[in-house]
C-alpha cells in the first residue's frame, strides 16, 4: 500500500468513527492509527473541507443533520422526483447558442437531461457526475473547471476553481444551495462559497433551483441573498410565509407543482 493509499484509507475509518461516535479526541485518534496528532489534524482539516466533519476543541464531531446533508449518492436519491421537476421547469430557460453554468448540486445535475433539446450550448461545471453525463453530448462544448477534487460533494472546489471561473462570461448560472435561512443561501464549505460566488459574478442571469426541505436546513457559511437572483424555482411545498416574502422583497419566484 502507497503513502496515498494508506492516508486515505485511515480518511475512510476516522470518518466512520466520527459517524458512529458523535465525537472523537485527536489525542485517541492517533494512538488508534499510530500517527502524530499533527497528522491527525491535517486529516481533519481535510475532512472538514470536504465536508464530512467539524473540527471542535480536542477532537471532531459529527455534524448534525440538519447541517450535513449527505454524500452525492445519498443526496441523489433524496427529493428525486422534486429535484427532476426543478429541473425541467429551469431547462425552459434555456435557449441554443446560450453558455450556460451548471453548479456541482444534485438538483442542477438534472438539466443534463434536457440540454440535448436546446443545443448548441456551451456549458461550464465543476461537477464530475455533470462532466460524465455531458462528455456522451455530442451537441454541447464542455468547459470543466478543475482544481482540488471534493469528494463529499464530487465535484472541484477551492480557490482554482473559482479563479478558472472567473476566466468566463456566461449567459445563465444555474444553483442550487445547501440552506435557505432569513431570505440568504447557507453552505458548510467556504470552498463552496468561493466557486458558487465566483459562477455567480459571471453569469448574467441567475436562477436559483431549491426544494421545500432546503427552508429547514442549516448552514455555516452565507452565500448569498435570493434577491440576487434573477429567478428562484421551488416546489409548492415551500413554506408559503417565505415564498410571500421573497416576492414582497422583488424576487421573482416559480412555483413547481
Amino acid at each position: 500500500m502507497t503513502r496515498t493509499d494508506g492516508q486515505e484509507e485511515r480518511r475512510r475509518r476516522l470518518r466512520e468513527l466520527v459517524t458512529t461516535k458523535g465525537f472523537v479526541r485527536t489525542s485517541d485518534l492517533a494512538a488508534e492509527f499510530a500517527v502524530s496528532v499533527m497528522t491527525i489534524h491535517r486529516d481533519l482539516d481535510a475532512l472538514q473541507a470536504q465536508g464530512w466533519l467539524r473540527k471542535v476543541r480536542g477532537g471532531a464531531s459529527c455534524l448534525p443533520s440538519t447541517q450535513f446533508h449527505g454524500s452525492v449518492g445519498e443526496r441523489m436519491a433524496t427529493m428525486t422526483q422534486t429535484k427532476q421537476r426543478l429541473a425541467r421547469a429551469a431547462a425552459e430557460e434555456l435557449a441554443p447558442g446560450q453558455i450556460v453554468v451548471i453548479d456541482d448540486s444534485t438538483t442542477c445535475l438534472g438539466l443534463t437531461q434536457h440540454l440535448s433539446h436546446h443545443t448548441p450550448i456551451t456549458v461550464i461545471t465543476n461537477s464530475l457526475p455533470a462532466i460524465t453525463a455531458l462528455a456522451k453530448e455530442p451537441g454541447a462544448a464542455l468547459v470543466a473547471l478543475g482544481g482540488t477534487y471534493f469528494p463529499a460533494y464530487d465535484a472541484f472546489m477551492g480557490p482554482h476553481t473559482a479563479q478558472s471561473m472567473s476566466a468566463f462570461r456566461a449567459d445563465v448560472l444555474f444553483m442550487s444551495t445547501t440552506a435557505v435561512t432569513a431570505g440568504r443561501c447557507y453552505h458548510m464549505s467556504p470552498e463552496t462559497v468561493q466557486v458558487k460566488q465566483a459562477m455567480m459574478a459571471a453569469a448574467a442571469r441567475r436562477v436559483l433551483l431549491v426544494d421545500h426541505t432546503k427552508f429547514a436546513n442549516q448552514g455555516l457559511y452565507a452565500l448569498a441573498p435570493l434577491t440576487d437572483f434573477d429567478l428562484v424555482v421551488v416546489d409548492d411545498a415551500a413554506p408559503a410565509g417565505e415564498v410571500r416574502g421573497l416576492r414582497e422583497r422583488g424576487v421573482d419566484v416559480r412555483i413547481v407543482a
